[in-house]
């Protein structure tokens, strides 16, 4: 896998995102009524590990991509992960609005990434 770097590192985004969506989000159902500061600390335990998982993927991802792209890629994904979160997860509502804003984002993506495939 290592030999796709597009591949690895879109892989390593996932799952970072995946963390990073965990640290900023699951307190608000799982430590809800705790003080903030365990909620402070225990994001922070999680967001560890995403740092483990984003600093590679941008490392090798600046290898082929650029910092734009990689910064797009990364938007992608965070909606990707956040949405099922939100909804499996938080309980939230599907909404339309998230199908505008995927809509914007892949226009964005066609912008980024235009040159690439010129």
């Amino acid at each position: 896998m290592a030999s796709n770097p597009i591949l690895f590192t879109t892989l390593l985004l996932l799952l970072s995102n995946v963390f990073m969506t965990f640290a900023w989000y699951a307190h608000l159902k799982e430590l809800g009524t705790k003080p903030l500061i365990i909620a402070i600390v225990v994001s922070w335990g999680i967001a560890f590990f995403e740092y483990c998982l984003q600093v590679p993927a941008n490392r090798l991802g600046n290898t082929v991509l650029t910092v734009g792209q990689l910064k797009m890629l990364q938007e992608v994904l965070s909606l990707a992960v956040f949405v099922p979160f939100s909804i499996y997860y938080l309980k939230e509502p599907l909404k339309l609005d998230y199908l505008w804003a995927a809509l914007c984002l892949l226009g964005a993506v066609f912008f980024v990434f235009r040159s690439k495939f010129a």
